[in-house]
């Protein structure tokens, strides 16, 4: 091919991927070319001025308040955007920023863990992959079993592993099993064992802050709330995060009788990335119980909140 239509293959491989938003497998059906292929056409597409890409980010930073998360809730990173003229748009812009930090984690991983829910289901969403042969996305907890919302737990994985292409791993199991002698012996079933592993290994992971509500909301969960969080008062719960129930102080409440299947909390907390993304303003005492209990490393909210968490932080 002469260095003319090599030139011409590359801006029509770009134009479809940036302008039309095809998907790399999209592209390899299109010009009859691997995957491999078609990333490293884009890559010389950039590389050599066929796309040049502008960034006007219009999205600031308050990095006083920044700072002043990171030394009161000792955390990585706080990510905590002005709010917006119009406040409709607030949700939207703390996602958009959400997403970029979250493919700047996955960049640095090879094992990528995965929650569930709608703000992770828009953090996905926003994500522009590349094929990473050497990446894993995984559960670490089980399945909410919501399998009719397409911001279930497997759902998620599935969904993350599409965008680069990547191999991912789900955990064939509830997110609660009351019997302590079927949940014990799970982790050495072969069918789940390969999820287990690939958690043990997670460099990052990301999540919502969920609620009791987001509990409630399964009926099979809320039938059996007692026998999941046996002497748990609903009351008392700050928030729900990853299957556990914690209150205000970031205190998991169902230590002693942790009916979730999955990886332990000790070994979640050994994950040396854990970004946590708050949207709205009324997850307020979930956020905060989590940053007490240092459940996260990093986090992404706005002004609006970031202010709401300290005025209840008394």
């Amino acid at each position: 091919m002469d260095d003319i239509s090599h030139q011409k293959l590359l801006a029509m491989i770009a134009q479809d991927y940036y302008l039309a938003q095809l998907s790399i497998a999209d592209l390899s059906t299109k010009y009859h070319l691997s995957r491999y292929l078609i990333t490293k056409h884009l890559d010389e597409a950039l590389k050599t001025g066929v796309v040049t890409i502008t960034v006007n980010d219009p999205i600031a930073r308050n990095v006083t308040l920044e700072a002043e998360f990171r030394h009161r809730y000792g955390l990585t990173n706080a990510f905590i955007l002005y709010n917006a003229e119009n406040p409709a748009e607030d949700a939207t812009n703390i996602v958009q920023y959400a997403a970029m930090q979250v493919q700047s984690l996955i960049d640095q991983s090879q094992v990528v863990g995965v929650a569930w829910g709608s703000t992770v289901f828009s953090i996905i969403d926003q994500l522009r992959g590349k094929i990473r042969n050497d990446l894993t996305f995984t559960q670490f907890v089980g399945d909410n079993m919501k399998y009719s919302s397409v911001a279930g737990t497997r759902q998620m994985v599935e969904k993350a592993a599409a965008r680069y292409g990547s191999r991912y791993v789900t955990l064939a199991s509830p997110l609660y099993v009351i019997n302590d002698q079927i949940r014990a012996a799970l982790p050495q079933e072969p069918a789940l064992a390969p999820a287990f592993q690939a958690a043990q290994k997670m460099n990052a992971l990301f999540c919502g802050f969920g609620t009791l509500a987001s509990i409630e909301s399964i009926p099979v969960w809320q039938d059996h709330y007692g026998e999941i969080f046996p002497g748990v008062a609903a009351d008392d719960i700050a928030g729900i995060l990853y299957g556990r129930p914690y209150d205000r102080q970031g205190h998991f409440l169902n230590q002693d009788a942790d009916k979730t299947v999955g990886l332990p909390i000790s070994q979640i907390l050994k994950t040396p990335r854990r970004l946590g993304v708050i949207r709205n303003k009324f997850k307020t005492d979930a956020a905060l119980g989590a940053l007490r209990g240092h459940l996260v490393t990093d986090i992404v909210l706005n002004e609006a909140i970031a202010q709401r968490i300290l005025a209840a932080d008394v």
